[in-house]
């Protein structure tokens, strides 16, 4: 369809009616941020919409209706196949739309778009029930995204996706109207105001069931997993035109309308189960035992080809029978479940009936210990970043899935290895879910090369013959048709199938608006337009494969940019560099958005499938940014550090000083006011700013069992708030409690000018962070005699950095780690009746301190809560001062949680604690300070 261009700037005028400008986004930065999603397609829009709730939905429907402008709906951009990508306007789901409703005893779930999958289950697990669909990527993909695509997964084979499991939904569509499917009221008013719509469904569905060759068609294209196109089963599977309207938004890819809430019908999760990693000495035998499992009690079977083995062999923890096989060895990683130990018994001894029927390397050994088990299943999730992490700077990964009927399964995957090796894709692997046919086959690609387009575009021409000619398969499964199929949906499913897809599209967006491009498309070359570079840019970010999964730990997602998009942004920076392209702008808007803005807590890191710490890129862009000047007012600062938290002191006793003669509220407002008046210049100080630490080495007592204990930073200067009960500084308290567990402590020589380096690493002067590190790692070897003791840090930030750099050279202990498993034992607190709160901070999470510090406060108080959808603080150092802006947005969930007669909140980085006690309005303290109240 030819289309004239639409008058953005005076639809962005319309749209200002709609909602507040700072939720339109048009600036060249974040539009090119958003602009990208996991698929290997770029489109930038010319606007970028942030809606809240369904009227504002309705509102940008109507205006692109008015200027006849496209729109693109997008939850958290992972899929594959760039359904979330628009060059006109782009509709993200900003906060507002995470309500998620459990109901009939966890037997139904009601769920808007933006709630996280693996979050919807966490709701569910107190009824030992989950949502049907189960996509790898659900711990970061949402549930709009899940339904519109109908993402499916591992587990959840036909029976269990969103197509199956759907109850009802509350949709927007294209003509605004909103009707909810499970509101008698809202369905007999759409039945009267759209009695026509549903009338020629209606008869579309007569149509196809009164047509038997095309009703048998469908059902045959649906009897294994199939995304190829519309769900046209929905014209088979029901009668009521409603209910053949709900099912077809499941995989129709924002196409159609908009899902604004969709109810399921749940699953039960078994608590036991068992993994056993199979190894066949050929595919042909791994199949056979396929077509038997697929009869067994089994939840889960993975096939990973040999290529597939070899990529992840020699990664740390990988199991050693899998190294050095043989050419052409097949594996499956088969998984079992049970309601109880003794259903899952019986289960595994089916299997082992069923399997004794085939050929394998080792005799099948089932394991139900979480570790081991876990071990198994990582090989299985590391295939696609193994990947994604050693190919070629400049190229891209491609996954691409296909489902073949299980009968065929060894023949088609032996022909899709030689297509790979015909067409010089030799890294090629292919793994996927066998008991569904279901093949991923993952490959690099080069789109900055005329000729390797060409390549790609000969591969994909021949895999669809043998998908679909050879073996009438499916050419999409479960990652959704995208822009990367939609060429080849009439190849599949024939003129009739695909003239009749276009006729729902036509009744259902009769403007065309919805995601143009995605699903049909009549251009035969459309998949080979618009493909994203991925230039480099820096080795630190070279291997991110833009998958989004950092994103639901960034706390600047939303308020300025994510991991991905800071990645994203740079890349297009330094390939304007490089081409001597003007980025001037770009680069004014990135030092914001990109650099002042990151925290660079690290969080990204532990979602990162290839490890990508983006904090790291921005404190060496921190650094280069720095002139000669800043580097040597930080080296003064490092050699004279003692005065320089004096200093620090000084002011903070002032400030304390204000606060106790006019009120904390009064010194908040003072300072605000200041801030204002010099444009952001001065920091923020909130009601809970520290006072001075009073501050003394204490003496060492070396009498009980020996410990180093050194005291960090902010530890040594920042004292409890002006209004906290507490008045004792945290050395004080830290030294009393071990004191009371029977450790006799010991402080390193000249504590007053040490420091591990953290606070010099974040502003990028990275040199003089590890100069101060070995200044420290001098002084702790000292202390520990020689690296014999344990040395204790009352800060995780801090733990987390000198672990970090000092490898096993020293035993750095975090202080959460050790008072819950060396002093806590020692020690029988009184658990308090007020309730707490607990904040586990990043450094915390990246030593995996989660459970440890959660322990800590249920042996401490009888009630500990840690708050939902509260990750990094954002505070980052100093940032709560500089960039408190930051820290408001990361903690915007936290007041509301905060439980009536709440005695404080806990944590283990005082810096955090100052911004975590102005948004809740209570007291943090280090979780050291519990321990002490309830054990004195």
């Amino acid at each position: 369809m030819t289309r004239t261009a639409p008058d953005y700037s005076a639809l962005l005028q319309d749209l200002t009616g709609v909602m507040p400008v700072s939720r339109l986004i048009t600036d060249p930065l974040r539009r090119l941020a958003y602009g990208t999603d996991a698929s290997f397609y770029r489109l930038v829009p010319q606007v970028v919409a942030e809606v809240r709730d369904e009227a504002e939905v309705k509102g940008v429907l109507a205006a692109c209706r008015r200027h006849g402008a496209p729109v693109t709906f997008r939850a958290a951009g992972t899929s594959l196949s760039g359904q979330a990508v628009s060059d006109s306007v782009l509709m993200i789901l900003g906060t507002g739309w995470t309500q998620a409703v459990v109901e009939d005893e966890g037997k139904r779930i009601r769920l808007q778009p933006g709630v996280i999958g693996a979050e919807a289950n966490r709701r569910l697990a107190a009824f030992a029930r989950k949502i049907g669909p189960d996509p790898a990527s659900i711990d970061s993909c949402k549930i709009g995204g899940i339904a519109a695509n109908n993402a499916s997964g591992m587990c959840c084979g036909t029976s269990d996706n969103s197509y199956q499991t759907v109850m009802s939904m509350r949709l927007v569509l294209a003509d605004g109207t909103l009707v909810d499917t499970g509101n008698p009221e809202s369905v007999a008013a759409f039945r009267a105001s759209h009695a026509e719509l549903l009338s020629r469904l209606d008869d579309m569905g007569r149509r196809v069931r009164d047509d038997e060759t095309l009703a048998g068609r469908i059902r045959h294209k649906f009897a294994i997993k199939n995304t190829t196109g519309y769900s046209l089963n929905a014209l088979v599977d029901f009668t009521d035109p409603l209910d053949i309207l709900t099912h077809l938004m499941i995989g129709s890819e924002g196409t159609l309308g908009f899902i604004a809430e969709i109810t399921y019908r749940t699953v039960p999760e078994h608590a036991h189960k068992a993994s056993a990693l199979l190894l066949f000495p050929d595919i042909a035998e791994a199949c056979r035992a396929v077509v038997a499992l697929k009869q067994a009690p089994v939840s889960a079977v993975e096939l990973m080809d040999r290529a597939s083995l070899r990529c992840v062999e020699d990664k740390p923890g990988m199991p050693a029978q899998i190294r050095g096989l043989a050419d052409g060895v097949t594996s499956l990683l088969v998984e079992a479940r049970g309601e109880t130990a003794e259903a899952l018994a019986a289960n595994l001894a089916e299997i082992g009936r069923v399997l004794s029927g085939v050929t394998t390397l080792f005799p099948p050994a089932f394991t139900d210990d979480p570790y081991e088990y876990g071990t198994l299943w990582k090989i299985r999730k590391g295939l696609f970043p193994a990947l994604g992490a050693v190919r070629k700077v400049g190229t891209t990964v491609i996954i691409e899935d296909v489902a073949f009927p299980i009968e065929s399964l060894a023949a088609a995957t032996t022909d899709l290895e030689h297509l790979c090796r015909k067409h010089g894709y030799d890294e090629a692997i292919i793994f996927g879910h066998a008991l569904d046919g279901n093949l991923h086959f993952t490959f690099t690609q080069d789109f900055g090369i005329k000729e390797e387009v060409d390549r790609y575009a000969r591969f994909m021409d021949e895999v669809a013959e043998l998908v679909v000619n050879k073996y009438d398969g499916s050419l999409k499964a479960e990652h959704g048709t995208g822009r990367n199929m939609a060429p080849f949906v009439e190849m599949e499913w024939g003129t009739e199938a695909t003239a009749l897809m276009w006729d729902i599209k036509g009744l259902l967006d009769p403007l065309g608006l919805l995601n143009p491009g995605v699903l049909l498309d009549k251009d035969p070359r459309a998949h080979l337009n618009n493909l994203k570079p991925l230039p480099a840019a820096d080795s630190l970010v070279d291997t991110c494969i833009e998958c989004g999964f950092c994103e639901r730990m960034c706390p600047s997602h939303g308020l300025t940019l994510s991991p991905r998009q800071r990645i994203t942004s740079w890349r297009e920076i330094s390939r304007r560099t490089a081409a001597n392209e003007n980025s001037d702008e770009l680069r004014r808007l990135y030092d914001y958005q990109g650099i002042d803005t990151c925290a660079a807590c690290g969080l990204c890191a532990t979602a990162c499938p290839v490890g990508i710490e983006t904090g790291r890129l921005t404190k060496s862009l921190r650094g280069r940014r720095l002139g000669s000047g800043a580097h040597a007012v930080g080296q003064w600062a490092s050699r004279h550090y003692g005065a320089a938290m004096a200093a620090t002191r000084f002011g903070l006793g002032a400030a304390a000083l204000v606060s106790r003669l006019a009120g904390p509220s009064a010194m908040a407002a003072m300072a605000s006011g200041l801030r204002t008046l010099s444009g952001g210049r001065t920091p923020k100080l909130g009601e809970h700013l520290p006072t001075a630490a009073d501050f003394a080495p204490p003496a060492n007592a070396p009498s009980g069992e020996r410990v180093v204990y050194f005291p960090t930073c902010a530890a040594r200067t920042m004292g409890p708030a002006s209004g906290d009960p507490e008045k004792d500084s945290l050395p004080t308290v830290m030294t009393r409690v071990l004191a009371r567990a029977g450790f006799g402590v010991v402080i390193p020589d000249g504590v007053e000018n040490l420091c591990c380096g953290q606070a010099f690493e974040s502003k990028g002067l990275q040199a003089t962070a590890d100069a101060k590190a070995a200044e420290l790692e001098a002084a702790l070897f000292k202390a520990s005699d020689h690296g014999r003791l344990p040395i204790v840090m009352d800060a995780s930030a801090c733990a987390w950095r000198m672990k970090t750099y000092l490898g096993e050279r020293l035993k750095v202990v975090d202080s959460v780690e050790f008072l819950h498993d060396a002093a806590l034992p020692r020690l029988s607190p009184t658990p308090q009746d007020a309730p707490v709160l607990v904040h586990v901070n990043c450094g915390a999470r990246k030593q995996g301190l989660d459970d440890k510090m959660v322990g800590l406060a249920k042996a401490c108080a009888k009630t500990a809560i840690v708050p939902e959808a509260v990750g990094c603080c954002g505070f980052a150092g100093d940032k709560g001062f500089t960039n408190p802006e930051l820290n408001d947005h990361a903690l915007r969930h936290l007041a509301p949680q905060v439980p009536q007669g709440c005695e404080a909140g806990y944590s283990s980085n005082r810096t955090c604690e100052i911004g975590l006690a102005d948004h809740a309005d209570v007291p943090y303290r280090s979780i050291v300070y519990l321990l002490d109240r309830t054990t004195r």
